[in-house]
């Protein structure tokens, strides 16, 4: 087996990190490095890149080819340990780095971490001799992979939806607005992937593309839930986690109830149903708090049945007008079902209603 040996050096970061600098040709990269697009294979995400955009790499192409090019960002590649490094410095910082030559479709010892759009131009560019600045470290641990991937992406960029997708399969200790976000991408994957989800693989993500309900729709509901609803009652105070089988019985238990009552409005397209749309799911959403409420309050139950949520539905029936009619909000404000937008206004109005409804036909 070849061995590309480059001049490198070992720079540490905390007690047991370690990143190694140095420079490879352009063209070298896909020698030694691969792209980990993320896919999911059954019901676990594999990988954790993002598609390649053509007119991006385009554009850097073109400037490899131009003239005096140069490119000062480091491509971030997680190596595994059959590369290693052998310091020729008595400190130990200066060496060489050894990675080897991969023939085939064999799996390469590299994944790009940062650097997918520039990795890919320099392939395709008459650039020569080009070096590109490599900032490389160590692992065999695919989630250590995925950890760096959002951190040097968080902060670019980046398809929201992705990130997001991501956060449940990482443990690292992340920025504040994503540490948040975790554990509702949690359940919202469970809700999206577990074989007995009322919801499974109908919500829009990066791995999932044609869903119908989009991803931040359901995180928000969850968010919202968690902070002062329904699942509120299985959460963590000192984590802001909590009891995920039982938020997932109780979310299955009542979407579950949702597509009985409301079949020709469920599992469509959002031009087709409100009820998929954003407006529909953040209402249905604050209407699940609601009755998990009267049930809970009630009869001290902690988990609300599929046929306790249908028959409370199906006395507000009479008013969802998710797929065709009017809906009316009272004082002469009358709205078209497709007319209900994804915005303050809109959501605020849909809410109220639902749940004015609820508890005076309903409740009382």
């Amino acid at each position: 087996m070849k061995i590309l040996k480059v001049p490198a050096l070992k720079i540490i970061q905390g007690p047991n990190r370690e990143l190694y600098s140095f420079a490879l040709k352009g063209k070298d990269i896909h020698s030694v490095a691969a792209i980990s697009r993320v896919k999911r294979e059954e019901n676990h995400l594999a990988g954790y890149q993002r598609p390649e955009v053509s007119s991006h790499i385009n554009e850097i192409k073109s400037y490899l080819e131009s003239a005096n090019p140069m490119i000062p960002n480091a491509i971030v590649i997680a190596f595994d340990e059959r590369v290693t490094f052998k310091p020729l410095s008595e400190d130990g910082t200066f060496g060489e780095i050894h990675i080897p030559l991969i023939d085939g479709d064999n799996i390469k010892p590299g994944w790009v971490v940062d650097g997918q759009q520039r990795a890919a131009a320099l392939r395709e560019a008459n650039c020569g001799e080009f070096q590109m600045p490599i900032s490389a470290f160590i692992t065999n641990d695919t989630q250590e992979q995925r950890e760096q991937f959002i951190l040097v992406n968080s902060t670019k960029p980046l398809p929201k939806g992705l990130i997001y997708e991501l956060l449940p399969f990482t443990d690292t200790k992340l920025a504040r607005p994503l540490q948040k976000k975790r554990f509702p991408a949690r359940l919202l994957d469970e809700l999206n992937y577990h074989p007995d989800s009322p919801m499974n693989r109908m919500i829009k993500t990066a791995t999932n593309p044609n869903g119908k309900i989009k991803d931040n729709s359901i995180l928000k509901l969850i968010e919202s839930s968690l902070a002062e609803g329904a699942l509120y009652r299985f959460r963590d105070a000192k984590n802001g986690e909590g009891d995920i089988d039982a938020m997932f019985q109780l979310m299955c238990n009542y979407w579950s109830a949702v597509s009985q009552v409301f079949p020709e409005a469920w599992n469509v397209n959002p031009k087709e149903s409100r009820l998929m749309h954003g407006a529909g799911i953040s209402s249905m959403g604050h209407l699940m708090d609601a009755i998990y409420d009267r049930y809970h309050s009630e009869e001290h139950e902690d988990i609300v049945s599929i046929n306790q949520f249908k028959h409370d539905l199906e006395l507000l029936k009479p008013y969802c007008k998710w797929t065709n009619g009017y809906w009316d909000f009272g004082t002469d404000q009358k709205v078209k079902w497709n007319e209900l937008q994804n915005i303050s206004k809109d959501l605020q109005n849909l809410t109220n209603f639902l749940l004015r409804k609820y508890r005076n036909e309903v409740w009382r």
